[in-house]
This record gives C-alpha cells, structure tokens and sequence, in this order.
C-alpha cells in the first residue's frame, strides 16, 4: 500500500511537468537570487570576522598594561580565528568540490525544462 502510493504521489508531481502545465522558471530564478546573495555575503561575512579578530586583539594590547581584564578579548581573537578558519575551510571544500564534478562557478543557473532539448 505504502509503494503505491508513494508511486502515485511521484507521477502526480511529474505530470505538471510533463504536459507542460507548470514552469520552474521562478524557482529557478529564486535559487538564482539566493546563490548571488550568498556570492555577495560570504566577503562581507570574512572581512567582519577579520576585523573582530583585529578588535579583539587591540583590546588585548590595550588592557595588557594595565589592571584590566583580558580574557574578554582573548575569547574575541580565538572566536574571530575560529570564524574565519570555518568560513575559509567551507569556501575552499566548496570550490573543490565544483573542481572535482566539473561545475562552473559563476554559471547561470538553469530550470530542468530548459536542459530538455
């Protein structure tokens, strides 16, 4: 019973599609949208790490002289270089990963009915 209708409810999802009935062309340019907004995002996202790790370590040298306590800004500087270390790691699997399967990187990004010849 469960097979049935975990096939009906597959052909019913692709029949739309098959006769034409619905375009992905939004979806397609949603998922589009949304890759460029992360393009533009993950340069911001690593220069703030960067400059919380740079905050963290001028609030260092500056309470190092005195009574102040430091372990606030020892906690901003690991958690900066934790960021940034995630951030650039992540990046750098992602681009091996399109290496190794052949995917372009800044390519337009197209609807399975426009890959149909």
């Amino acid at each position: 019973m469960k097979k049935t209708f975990a096939a009906l409810s597959a052909l019913s999802l692709a029949l739309p599609l098959a006769a034409s009935a619905q375009s992905l062309q939004p979806l397609a340019n949603l998922i589009g949208a949304v890759g460029r907004l992360v393009a533009a995002l993950v340069p911001i996202l690593i220069t703030l790490a960067l400059v919380v790790f740079f905050w963290g370590l001028v609030r260092y040298l500056y309470g190092a002289g005195g009574k102040s306590n430091t372990a606030g800004a020892k906690d901003l500087m690991k958690w900066g270089l934790v960021t940034l270390f995630v951030m650039v790691s992540v990046w750098g699997i992602v681009r091996l990963a399109q290496d190794a399967l052949g995917v372009q990187r800044n390519a337009d990004v197209l609807s399975p009915k426009a890959l149909v010849p």
